[in-house]
């Protein structure tokens, strides 16, 4: 006697819908890369993406752009799974989560091993971002000083 799995029962425990999404971004901004060149400015392809955001993450989003581009003039602004990046020499040294990319309560701004963020033996390499006040903005400028020096 056969048995029949029930497949409508069964859990799928692999990528969601959302990272899914970012994998098929990163194959497109590769596939553009290829096509433009590395030397590409891409600054618009990002700012166009931060437009796109909802208000919470554009806020955000907006402000980070400004403070990164004040502070490391010498990163390039490029998309990243379909996220503002900020690299150098073709390599993330920061970029922006947004919050509503994976459905998560807070916006995250993450650091590459290409920041020089090192203290000791263990620092830093996310920071979570409710909404952007003077302080936070001062915080993150200094980060971005340090990673880019």
């Amino acid at each position: 006697m056969a048995t029949t799995k029930n497949t409508a029962t069964k859990k799928y425990d692999g990528f969601t819908e959302e990272e899914r999404g970012a994998m098929k971004e990163r194959a497109k901004e590769l596939k553009a890369t290829t096509r433009r060149g590395t030397k590409a400015d891409t600054e618009g392809e990002v700012l166009a993406k931060i437009a796109e955001m909802a208000e919470s993450d554009r806020v955000i989003a907006e402000r980070l752009h400004a403070v990164i581009k004040a502070n490391a003039p010498a990163l390039t602004a490029k998309l990243w799974y379909g996220m503002p990046a900020y690299a150098r020499n073709g390599k993330i040294v920061c970029h922006f989560q947004p919050a509503t990319k994976f459905k998560t309560r807070y916006a995250l701004l993450g650091f590459g091993d290409e920041a020089n963020l090192d203290d000791g033996a263990m620092w830093p390499a996310w920071f979570a971002l409710a909404k952007m006040t003077p302080a936070v903005e001062k915080k993150i400028a200094a980060l971005v000083q340090q990673a880019v020096s």
